[in-house]
């Protein structure tokens, strides 16, 4: 599914924002193995694609090219996970870890990586 017609379906239109922004997003991904990143947008941007929106504040928790959190009434989130999931670098990196990406009321987007928890039935099997 092409971005374009994606965002015809869904009217929000961020898919447009995030793939301008994906190169840099990608690079946030790959430096959250060192620690914690933060990428400032301009609010302006948002507003422009959705001016009757009212917050932009998220968590997207992501893995395997889902999300493991709840992020139905956050289109702004949805759209980034879109666009991650397009992407074959974003994909293998979330492939291998969780990252959570968050923005924030100032329009930071904080970018955080772990490894996942390791299955519990593998490790009760270990006695």
């Amino acid at each position: 599914m092409s971005a374009q017609y994606y965002n015809s379906m869904n009217n929000q239109g961020y898919a447009t924002l995030w793939n301008k922004y994906r190169p840099a997003i990608l690079q946030l991904m790959v430096a959250a193995q060192e620690g914690p990143q933060e990428y400032k947008f301009f609010k302006h941007e948002f507003k422009q694609m959705n001016p009757k929106e009212k917050g932009y504040t998220f968590t997207l928790e992501a893995h395997q090219g889902k999300a493991i959190n709840n992020i139905k009434g956050f289109p702004v989130a949805k759209d980034l996970l879109y666009v991650l999931a397009e992407s074959p670098k974003a994909s293998q990196l979330m492939d291998e870890n969780i990252f959570e990406f968050s923005m924030d009321k100032q329009f930071t987007l904080h970018v955080s990586q772990h490894e996942p928890e390791a299955d519990l039935s593998e490790v009760e099997g270990e006695d």
